[in-house]
């Protein structure tokens, strides 16, 4: 049976990677507000699955990761907010380890591939080879943060998977995965097809930045309420 050091709930999963990718991503909001965690935590972009998660399920998450010593809520001197923040640093991870693990927590398993492009903003990978140090560097700590998943049927390339969320019950595992597409193209469309993949991606990583800061606007917005 595969080690699971911590046994999270998939919403203390969904917290604790917010806390981390946030604060990589808007240092300058994090700590981060309740408020602003369940944001976060419902976006409709770079999450797998989408939730709507309510402030009680927020707040039951975080005290569950607090006694974990997973995380931390601190109170500034000047504010009546409540701010919250990981504690992944406790573990002894570095700054990709984090990155990596986040990812891994906001989007379920990926691929080598998956991993490096969708940690550009929180550590950007010069290469493949450092994301798969880093992937077995996890994965082969005394107590195993991730593993790496066999090859389904038509699938090109194994995934990751964090293993920080308690093993399903029995008759609750989750479906397999669905075998990866062979969306080769004929050799005369390869450019324009791969073109148009590239515009794509690019459009959807734009959104995400949007995204992103229009919920530290948000924050902002909410704090100088809240100070006022």
């Amino acid at each position: 049976m595969t080690v699971r050091p911590f046994g999270l709930s998939p919403e203390q999963t969904r917290v604790l990677g917010v806390l981390a990718e946030k604060a990589a991503t808007t240092p300058e909001a994090y700590p981060l507000s309740s408020n602003a965690v369940r944001t976060a935590c419902n976006q409709r972009s770079s999450r797998d699955p989408v939730v709507s998660y309510d402030e009680e399920i927020v707040k039951a998450a975080m005290l569950s990761l607090r006694e974990r010593d997973l995380a931390k809520t601190i109170r500034g001197a000047s504010s009546r907010v409540f701010k919250h923040a990981h504690t992944l640093d406790r573990l002894g991870l570095a700054e990709p380890e984090v990155a990596v693990l986040a990812v891994l927590m906001l989007r379920g398993a990926q691929t080598v591939g998956e991993i490096k492009t969708r940690t550009e903003r929180q550590h950007p990978f010069a290469a493949l080879e450092e994301v798969d140090a880093v992937l077995r560097a996890l994965a082969t700590r005394p107590e195993p943060l991730l593993e790496q998943l066999a090859r389904g049927p038509g699938q090109k390339e194994a995934r990751w998977r964090h293993l920080l969320e308690a093993e399903p019950e029995p008759g609750e595992e989750p479906p397999p995965e669905a075998p990866e597409a062979d969306l080769s193209p004929p050799p005369v469309q390869h450019e324009s097809l791969a073109e148009e993949a590239t515009a794509r991606s690019d459009g959807l990583e734009e959104i995400s930045r949007r995204l992103d800061a229009l919920e530290h606007g948000l924050e902002e917005l909410r704090r100088e309420l809240d100070a006022g």
